[in-house]
């Protein structure tokens, strides 16, 4: 039987129609007027998104590129740093900053746990040398989002600048920029922007470029003085991804039409629909609080095999879920709801999930699961995003 395959991962996510037509137009050279155009209005859409009135720099590369070129252009080797490590993604963030030769203070936070702003207080005011501080807005590998708009009242009061990974938060829960007193804020195009992976976006704050600036380049091509001078011109510093900044063109149209707010409005709701369905279900979310708008990742059942539950999903229910990383992997399922996905696909992962859990492993759960997590979508469309539902409604 052939069925349409519903991509639940978080990142890469299913393609609005306008962008894979985007996607498709003829290439046009990336020095010349017909891209300077298009690319201007981009750059202005952008800011739009990050909610600065700071260049967004668009590199060709993944996030973790982005990542690496903050890195490697606002700290110089032996600089202290203190990084966050509450999931794969934050270890990711030391492995940069060690490569670097940073000195790197590790918060090491229990998986499925968000930090506390007061502990990253209480880390910087022991070590007034730490200069810098990393962190996830929403850490991929657990689906927990941490505060970062407590920890940003933190250091722009102090000689440190706050980088963040946003891969699964840009386009998908608030994260203002100047409003909040971000330092740094980078995204990927694969989840939240509507794309294909292969491109990143990275803005700084005017105390970030001054650092970047003062700074020698660390790497080639990860410059982002020399990025920045090019944007001036409509331009990238090195060939541009033409054909993924159409795309980019045509999936900002579409968020900046329907409205940040309904973008945001819609992912809360999204985001209800999952977890209500799991607590029906009688399954347990691994971050039971402070948790990502883009996905949730499932605690499995003892003796269920995860790599069993994707398989079985997959191959027959036409459903693309993703698993656990290092220790968790096997033992969680995370479910993407970020990007062009809508409540239709989430209820058929929803569904796909519980079939396959009974034929892993003899799972049985509520009759009733996809009613209810329908009715928690329907009451979190007409509540402020983020304002969690009465646990009546969560518990019906």
């Amino acid at each position: 039987m052939l069925n349409k395959l519903r991509l639940l991962t978080p990142g890469p996510t299913p393609l609005p129609e306008s962008v894979r037509l985007a996607l498709a137009k003829d290439m046009v050279h990336h020095r010349k007027a017909d891209f300077h155009q298009f690319f201007a209005k981009v750059q202005e859409n952008l800011k739009l998104l990050f909610g600065t009135k700071e260049e967004v720099l668009p590199l060709s590369c993944s996030g973790t590129g982005a990542m690496t070129a903050v890195v490697y252009s606002l700290f110089a080797p032996n600089e202290k740093v203190l990084v966050v490590e509450a999931g794969k993604f934050g270890q990711r963030w030391s492995e940069i900053c060690r490569l670097r030769g940073l000195n790197v203070v590790v918060l090491e936070i229990p998986w499925g746990h968000a930090v506390q702003a007061e502990d990253i207080a209480k880390a910087l005011a022991n070590d007034c040398s730490i200069r810098g501080v990393f962190l996830q807005v929403s850490e991929t590998s657990t689906g927990v989002l941490h505060p970062v708009k407590e920890v940003a009242e933190i250091t722009r009061n102090l000689d440190v600048l706050l980088c963040l990974d946003g891969i699964s938060a840009v386009g998908i829960s608030p994260c203002p920029m100047d409003e909040w007193g971000i330092d740094v804020l980078l995204t990927g195009s694969q989840k939240g922007l509507l794309l294909p992976p292969g491109l990143a976006l990275l803005a700084l704050s005017p105390r970030a470029w001054d650092k970047a600036n003062s700074l020698e380049p660390g790497c080639f091509y990860f410059n982002l003085p020399a990025e920045r001078r090019k944007l001036a011109q409509h331009e990238t510093n090195f060939t541009s991804p033409v054909n993924l900044l159409a795309g980019l063109e045509a999936s900002l149209d579409l968020l900046l039409k329907a409205g940040l707010e309904a973008v945001y409005r819609k992912q809360w709701a999204l985001t209800m629909l999952v977890r209500q369905g799991i607590h029906a279900l009688g399954l347990e979310p691994l971050a039971a609080t402070n948790y990502t708008w883009g996905l949730t990742s499932v605690k499995l059942p003892a003796g269920i095999d995860g790599k069993k539950v994707l398989a079985i999903a997959q191959e027959q229910y036409a459903v693309c879920l993703a698993g656990g990383q290092d220790h968790l992997k096997g033992r969680i399922v995370r479910i993407g709801h970020m990007g062009w996905v809508d409540w239709a696909d989430l209820l058929a992962g929803l569904y796909a999930l519980k079939q396959s859990l009974q034929q892993a492993g003899g799972f049985s759960g509520s009759r009733d699961y996809l009613e209810k997590a329908m009715a928690s979508y329907q009451a979190a469309l007409l509540v402020e995003p983020g304002t969690e539902l009465p646990q009546v409604m969560l518990r019906s």
